[in-house]
């Protein structure tokens, strides 16, 4: 088996490049899609690793089809299904192949949706030092990665490429989107 050449950043030429991100690549399919690509980069801690893993934005690619099929009947999604072949040119579709797609062009949320299980990572940072995540009081004594009594809901700002990702309270997620947002998201 041969290994493929890790793709760090796509290349299109017939389609019109909007944005880089840490992972994916995003192009316009018309006013309404885009064609979203993700590549082999690695991201972790806000932090593009200067190793890329061959195969990862397959891999991603994979995973998401799996679950946005095995949950399309429970919640709507972006996907058009559209085959991301479609819409480039011929010379351009090994850049897409099993690691893009085209979906509805919506409006971000300007703030990251996250669930913890686990108290880990930024959560246990925030855990150390107010014995809370993102305003949850939690209970004394946890250890780094113990399992959380229930999921708790821990919004994060967005922050631009280079900046990290700062935890926000629900409240704080409530004034960017609104109440009634922040509750269907949270």
């Amino acid at each position: 088996m041969t290994r493929s050449q890790p793709l760090l950043e796509s290349n299109l030429k017939s389609l019109a490049f909007l944005h880089r991100g840490k992972v994916r690549d995003l192009y316009a399919v018309g006013d309404d899609k885009l064609l979203v690509i993700q590549t082999d980069r690695l991201s972790a801690f806000d932090v593009i690793l200067p190793t890329p893993v061959p195969d990862k934005g397959r891999v991603l690619t994979a995973l998401s089809n799996f679950w946005f099929d095995k949950l399309g009947h429970v919640i709507p999604n972006h996907l058009t299904g559209i085959a991301p072949e479609s819409v480039v040119a011929q010379n351009e579709r090994d850049q897409v192949a099993g690691r893009a797609f085209v979906v509805r062009r919506l409006k971000p949320l300007p703030i990251e949706a996250i669930v913890r299980g686990y108290v880990l990572g930024s959560g246990w940072k925030d855990y150390r030092k107010t014995g809370a995540i993102c305003g949850i009081k939690l209970p004394a004594g946890l250890k780094e990665a113990s399992k959380l009594p229930k999921p708790i809901f821990t919004p994060s700002t967005k922050a631009p490429m280079g900046a990290h990702d700062e935890n926000i309270s629900l409240a704080e997620a409530k004034k960017l989107l609104g109440s009634e947002r922040a509750h269907e998201v949270s």
